[in-house]
């Protein structure tokens, strides 16, 4: 129990460092205990317990600047605030993936752009505070990238052992008119079968159901699976050049670019560290 209540403790010292932070954490705690509240009272345990896990991850910038001695600038941990808020209870509890076009590429990007952060900041602490190791900037950011798409292709492996393993649809579908097979070729010669203009299919099952799907045919988690890995390409290749150029300017004049990734920058901690006990 002390673990818990030092690591709150803690992230209430630290959050209150920056006023704004800790006015976009406060209110983003509450709205998740409001959301939870309401889920109860609807009965829908499953989105509270999204919720208590969205107040869960909340407490995560606080763990990792506590046991690793680190420091999360203000601007990137609001971010991440924000960026579980819009997945979590937006996305997830209030349904946003469905009803909001390009909510779920929107949240798939700026991921990209995250993990591009945390694996840039990661290898330039290391080359900064290691005598032995003196890395490019270009290296840092390749690191940069490869370590955001690493992190994206895992998500896809989760979304894809979810759908089969857990009876989910998390690699959501799209609705297609054309598409092309061989499993359709009936000689088994490997020859192309395409089928184009689909206006409708029909389903029926072994227990007897039918299901019609209007206006195509419904592909099953592959183009979202394929879109996902695209944007968070953009997102991780976008922060990598921004993180380039903070590295290969820093101490002279720096563009926006590289004080967009200066404000993101996770450091190493020690005085304010100390302070902050």
């Amino acid at each position: 129990m002390r673990k818990p209540m030092r690591y709150i403790t803690y992230l209430r010292k630290r959050i209150r460092a920056n006023r704004k932070t800790f006015i976009l954490y406060s209110v983003l705690r509450v709205l998740v205990i409001l959301t939870m509240i309401r889920q109860i009272l609807d009965t829908n345990y499953e989105g509270a317990g999204i919720c208590l896990l969205s107040l869960v991850l909340f407490l995560v910038p606080s763990f990792m600047e506590e046991h690793f001695e680190i420091e999360i600038p203000p601007v990137f941990e609001g971010i991440i605030y924000g960026f579980i808020y819009a997945a979590e209870i937006l996305g997830e509890v209030d349904h946003f993936y469905v009803n909001i076009p390009g909510w779920d590429t929107m949240l798939h990007t700026l991921n990209g752009f995250l993990c591009a952060a945390v694996g840039f900041s990661m290898i330039d602490l290391l080359n900064r505070h290691s005598r032995n190791i003196k890395l490019s900037p270009f290296y840092l950011a390749m690191v940069a990238f490869c370590f955001s798409m690493t992190i994206g292709i895992f998500w896809e492996f989760i979304e894809c052992a979810g759908d089969l393993f857990f009876g989910q649809d998390m690699q959501k579908d799209f609705i297609v008119q054309n598409f092309q097979s061989v499993t359709l070729d009936p000689a088994h010669s490997q020859q192309v079968i395409a089928v184009r203009d689909i206006t409708d299919t029909v389903i029926h099952t072994a227990s007897g159901k039918t299901y019609t799907i209007n206006g195509g045919y419904l592909d099953i988690g592959i183009l979202d699976t394929m879109k996902d890995l695209f944007v968070n390409f953009i997102g991780a290749m976008v922060f990598s050049i921004f993180g380039f150029f903070y590295v290969k300017e820093r101490g002279k004049k720096q563009s926006g670019a590289a004080r967009i990734a200066g404000n993101m920058m996770v450091r190493v901690a020690r005085k304010q560290h100390e302070n902050l006990r």
